[in-house]
């Protein structure tokens, strides 16, 4: 049986919030170490609250991964775009971000007919690449809190 049979997908929720935040930490934490710095990696998430993983799954694009049913991952998608797509670290190399990928693209082709973005982190780049992604670029982005800006690559399949 391969090791990713055990994930369950389903609509994120709104009481998934605080899970979603907490994973998107751990996630950027556990994965983006040995390519950002601490500093970095402390002010990754800016002033950012659960509330705003709120507004995003109201908007109902987000889609949860639940492995024995505690929520492990997610993607949000727009037309033309994957947005965000985070794991726990501890599941990493399961199979469960190419699932995600797999229900981020398709949410992102719907109504729309020319190539799928995302800004990728400098760590996953590779594993977008695996999955037919190219890069097109590098850029950094910020959430004003100061410090150094962090390093992102825009991709596109």
């Amino acid at each position: 049986m391969p090791a990713d049979s055990e994930f369950s997908f389903r609509a994120a929720r709104l009481e998934d919030a605080d899970t979603v935040f907490n994973i998107t930490k751990a996630s950027i934490a556990g994965l983006s170490r040995d390519c950002y710095t601490p500093a970095q990696i402390e002010n990754w998430m800016g002033e950012r609250t659960p509330r705003f993983y709120e507004d995003l799954i109201a908007r109902g694009r987000m889609t949860v991964c639940l492995r024995n049913g505690v929520v492990v991952g997610f993607v949000d998608a727009e037309p033309g775009e994957v947005t965000r797509l985070f794991v726990l670290p501890e599941t990493a190399g399961t199979g469960l971000g190419r699932r995600l990928l797999d229900i981020g693209v398709a949410q992102a082709r719907a109504g729309h007919s020319g190539p799928i973005r995302l800004e990728a982190t400098v760590n996953a780049e590779a594993f977008y690449r695996r999955y037919g992604f190219r890069s097109t670029g590098r850029g950094h982005f910020s959430h004003g809190l100061g410090g150094a800006p962090i390093e992102i690559v825009y991709m596109e399949l």
